[in-house]
């Protein structure tokens, strides 16, 4: 069974949770918004429903859920079925890749970052937020593992190790931004955006692929 089972069962919850902590989504989305280029065509792998491609004006994802895909299509999103590891695109397809809170659920990380070092034209970004294994909320979201639908099938990463791997595969430049700081079920506005690794529950690493 899929990692993403629980979530794929019940999207209506995913989409909820993040009109439910409004400042968590907007503080993520603000990160993003620092690494994710202004221009060309962009994918996000792992597209879910949309909450994150939309905004940040990407027209293409992929993910393995119909459900999911769905949702994504209604706002406007070309979508394909398909996985990380196995990316349904020709080499050099997009000017950038963005993947958000998906890392947690991949089988393997490195092969599907090697997919998205393949998608990518020369020069273009690869943007991976993330959850951070050793910040508060991911120590929060290991310890509520028996209790929570998204969190039970998830494997969290340090933001060292993640650097690590995506070096290993290829990508330079690797930048960082970092926010939530707080507890998102206490936050009643956005948490700053600020640069580096290690504070913040959430994690932004762009980088380019080596030409």
């Amino acid at each position: 069974m899929p990692k993403t089972a629980p979530s794929d069962a019940c999207p209506d919850r995913y989409d909820d949770w993040f009109d439910q902590h409004e400042a968590a989504y907007q503080s993520e989305l603000s990160a993003l918004r620092a690494a994710w280029p202004e221009a060309g065509d962009g994918l996000e792998i792992g597209v879910r429903t949309g909450r994150f491609a939309v905004p940040l004006g990407i027209k293409c994802g992929v993910d393995p859920s119909p459900e999911m895909q769905e949702r994504a299509s209604d706002r406007g999103i070309a979508v394909k079925d398909g996985v990380a590891e196995e990316l349904p695109y020709p080499d050099e397809r997009f000017d950038a890749v963005l993947m958000t809170t998906t890392l947690c659920y991949l089988d393997d990380p490195e092969a599907a970052f090697r997919g998205a070092l393949r998608l990518l034209r020369p020069g273009g970004a690869f943007v991976l937020g993330f959850i951070h294994r050793d910040g508060p909320l991911g120590r929060q979201y290991e310890e509520r593992k028996g209790e929570n639908l998204f969190c039970a099938p998830a494997r969290f990463h340090t933001a060292r190790d993640v650097i690590r791997l995506l070096e290993a595969t290829g990508f330079e430049d690797l930048r960082a931004w970092q926010t939530l700081f707080s507890d998102p079920e206490a936050m009643a506005e956005p948490d700053p955006v600020r640069e580096g690794h290690g504070e913040g529950g959430f994690v932004v690493l762009p980088g380019v692929g080596r030409t």
